[in-house]
């Protein structure tokens, strides 16, 4: 098959498989990570979890960084790609450590949140520098299949490493501070993983001295818009309706996500620990959507185009999502999960391919960060909208019906754009 042949074409190229394994062991760590905030946050026997709790979490670990994370994409246009894999990952293993001591010490709520957040924070840094170093490592022809394959197996890597979290979690006896060290030490390994790479293969080329701080905030500004105006000029339209369309489809995730918490912790299971491992199967059957996605993707969007291949996500959700949403039952939301993993990783790689190849290298590193902070506002709006909506037990007809229509109106938008 064609696609088997460029996918060993690709691990045959000794830097993207260096890149590839520092996304899987950052990413690993950061399953595991998640899973312990989402046992400590949201699954702890002692705590009243609501949706507006919920909520309240994601807003303070997302939201401070959004209103800063336009300027991270001007320092990663300006840094080595890759000292900035070795020294966030290194800082994330510190902070990891950091957040352990804090949960083994009962600190107060709100230092916990802050050692989250700046976990978070880094977070975004580098992932937005694995998207914008990757057509660094492979040539044009194969950058659908590599957007296919180091997205979805960093997206893999994430959900294996969330089943380690569970099954440390159940040899330590329920104790996620040692979860939270196990992903420290991943952080430390990707951090090493890095120092393979040579520290200016991945760019940017350019290097501009560094300026005193008001200048560089003022010069921040006029570059970020320079990179808006780069967005919105005609040969890279295709690129913004793209972002739009996934900031939208990632609303769409998490809202749901907060309603399949939800669901997990009350209505599904009896006690906390049932309702975990709920969701465990839940987001294991997602990765095996996400692997699906990279499976089918590059075909897909050969055939169809990434544009049509992100209308044909978006459609098929309006109408499966309702569907199998609604009953409220175990069986059709585990059944939701791999669906709905599919389709938004499958949207994902389209939209990573549609901006990786509109998209300057100058200006890439500033639009991969505006890009998570639509992510980021996008998931804190949706927990905002679900923790207005849903019940005590997560079961609100209504919810499941609003992001129904809006992946009905994201299919219709991007049709008619297509058409125009």
């Amino acid at each position: 098959m064609p696609v088997v042949r460029d996918l060993r074409v690709l691990l045959r190229l000794n830097n993207f498989r260096r890149l590839l394994y520092v996304r899987l062991l950052s990413q690993g760590a950061d399953g595991v990570y998640q899973v312990a905030l989402a046992a400590y946050v949201v699954f702890s026997p002692e705590k009243q979890t609501s949706a507006a709790a919920i909520a309240s979490a994601m807003a303070v670990l997302l939201l401070p960084y959004s209103l800063v994370g336009p300027f991270a994409g001007v320092l990663l246009d300006r840094w080595r790609r890759r000292q900035v894999f070795v020294y966030g990952n290194l800082l994330r293993a510190l902070l990891a450590a950091a957040t352990a001591a804090l949960m083994l010490g009962h600190a107060p709520d709100w230092l916990f949140y802050v050692s989250a957040l700046c976990v978070t924070a880094v977070n975004r840094f580098v992932l937005a520098g694995l998207s914008a170093a990757l057509p660094r490592v492979v040539d044009a022809e194969r950058l659908v299949l590599a957007n296919s394959l180091s997205p979805t197996a960093g997206t893999l890597a994430a959900t294996v490493g969330g089943a380690l979290a569970f099954g440390v979690r159940i040899v330590a006896s329920d104790s996620d501070a040692a979860v939270v060290l196990l992903g420290a030490l991943l952080y430390l390994c990707a951090s090493l993983a890095s120092l393979r790479l040579a520290p200016g293969l991945l760019g940017p080329d350019r290097r501009p001295a560094r300026p005193r701080l008001g200048t560089a905030l003022a010069t921040t500004a006029r570059e970020l818009l320079a990179a808006m105006r780069h967005l919105a000029t005609p040969k890279r339209r295709e690129a913004a309706w793209a972002l739009g369309a996934m900031t939208l489809m990632r609303f769409c995730y998490g809202a749901l996500l907060v309603l399949l918490l939800m669901l997990c912790r009350y209505a599904l299971a009896d006690t906390p620990e049932e309702g975990l491992r709920l969701l465990g199967a839940a987001l294991a059957l997602s990765g095996a959507g996400f692997f699906a996605a990279a499976v089918v993707t590059p075909w897909a969007a050969g055939r169809l185009g990434p544009i049509r291949w992100i209308i044909v996500c978006s459609g098929t959700a309006t109408v499966l999502e309702p569907a199998l949403g609604l009953p409220f039952a175990a069986g059709p939301l585990m059944v939701a999960a791999f669906v709905l993993g599919l389709i938004t990783q499958g949207a994902k790689i389209a939209t990573d391919t549609i901006v990786q190849s509109c998209v300057d290298d100058g200006f890439r590193g500033r639009v991969f960060s505006v890009y998570d902070v639509l992510f980021n506002v996008a998931f804190v709006g949706a927990a905002g909208v679900a923790a207005l909506m849903l019940p005590p037990d997560g079961r609100s007809t209504v919810l499941v019906t609003l992001v129904a229509v809006i992946y009905g109106v994201i299919a219709a938008g991007l049709v008619r754009f297509v058409r125009r």
